[in-house]
């Protein structure tokens, strides 16, 4: 590994004083331009999960139900996988492509030889990760509206929400990535946090019908919010409190990857 103190110490990027710069931008374009190489298969991992959700349950299942809230359980169910896309997207780059970048290949480090920060690496993970998962996003409402799912012009609005929301998770995934000691370390996550959030957050199912205590839980969710803002944005549920909504999802982007920030600087310090 490369030496700690040739790394750290003496260089104002590596004592990491300056914040955060448009510096960051360099470590997403890298980022892209390793990921054009393998677009195919980076797309169809990202994307083939999601769609067979939308694809097997909403004709399969949807056949056998009635509306709910008015929408048609494919119409229920695309909006919902919309959300549950980018949140895939988001989590699988922050997690194993992040770490990857970070322990196997070292690739942080090779960027932190450069007149970088930790800060620059980390956010440009985070913005990289975000625009990944939106892609994904895109991807299920171009399918939506090919189905005839999208009824309203204001779907558009769903590209920054996407985005916001892929903030959100990548900022979350970033935090046990910096923790991880291994790729193992993230079946945790999927297991006790993304599987349960995608449960009660009104993807497959309103979150209504619940049990009370669960649906305080889920009202803390990002998901829950963004699944809310996709339902009224692009198959016209009814929708209320949008401000509340992008304010949840923003302090999760926002606090996340501020303590992703600290815990990658720990990290590598040590």
């Amino acid at each position: 590994m490369i030496e700690r103190r040739a790394l750290f110490d003496g260089t104002p990027q590596a004592r990491d004083e300056g914040g955060a710069s448009l510096r960051f931008g360099h470590v997403v374009y890298r980022n892209f331009l390793v990921w054009r190489k393998l677009l195919l298969p980076s797309l169809l991992g990202n994307l083939a999960d999601p769609l067979i959700w939308l694809v097997g349950l909403g004709f399969g299942l949807g056949s056998l139900l009635p509306s709910i809230g008015g929408l048609r359980y494919l119409e229920f169910l695309g909006s919902g996988m919309l959300c549950y896309a980018v949140m895939y997207s988001a989590s699988f780059e922050a997690l194993y492509s992040a770490f990857s970048r970070l322990k196997i290949q070292r690739t942080w480090e090779g960027i932190l030889l450069a007149p970088m920060t930790i800060t620059d690496v980390v956010l440009g993970e985070w913005v990289w990760a975000a625009l990944k998962s939106t892609l994904s996003g895109l991807a299920i409402l171009l399918v939506m509206s090919l189905l005839g799912l999208v009824h309203s012009p204001a779907a558009l609005a769903m590209i920054p929400v996407a985005f916001l929301l892929g903030l959100a998770f990548a900022g979350v995934a970033l935090v046990i990535t910096a923790l991880a000691n291994s790729y193992d370390f993230f079946v945790y996550y999927f297991t006790l946090v993304v599987t349960p959030m995608m449960l009660v957050s009104g993807v497959f199912f309103p979150a209504d019908q619940l049990p009370a205590a669960v649906q305080v839980v889920a009202r803390l969710l990002p998901l829950a919010h963004a699944t809310e803002l996709s339902r009224g944005l692009t198959v016209g549920a009814p929708l209320d409190q949008v401000a509340l909504h992008l304010i949840v999802i923003a302090l999760y982007a926002g606090l996340s990857v501020l303590l992703a920030i600290r815990l990658v600087r720990a990290r590598l310090m040590r």
